[in-house]
């Protein structure tokens, strides 16, 4: 699945990975050495990320129920809680450098 933003029309990812149960939105990305460049994970439902176990750092996109951005974080490194936004209803997570062109207000699509 590719990760659009659609307000930009670029594409932010072209293997996005869905977290959407409870063990593997608990696994996340603990424990993983590396992200690799074109992926992403979509954690729903979910308001807040910490990065607690991991290896590498991180830039997460805030979406609310219409796939919004509502809330950006860039390069969050291991060990760190997120910011918790009470318009989020599931989160974007990609390898640390990937959020150019994104914006809070911008749309995100999830295509085959």
């Amino acid at each position: 699945m590719k990760l659009i933003n659609s307000t930009t029309d670029t594409v932010l990812a072209n293997d996005l990975r869905q977290a959407h149960s409870f063990w593997s939105r608990f696994k996340g990305l603990m424990f993983k050495c590396s992200m690799p460049s074109d992926s992403a994970l979509h954690l729903y439902p979910c308001r807040s990320i910490h990065t607690f176990f991991m290896k590498f750092n991180i830039d997460v996109i805030y979406l609310d129920e219409e796939n919004k951005v509502v809330g950006i974080e860039t390069n969050l490194i291991p060990g760190k809680i997120g910011w918790r936004y009470k318009d989020a209803r599931s989160v974007i997570e990609l390898p640390a450098g990937k959020l150019y062109g994104v914006s809070t207000g911008d749309t995100l699509a999830f295509a085959e």
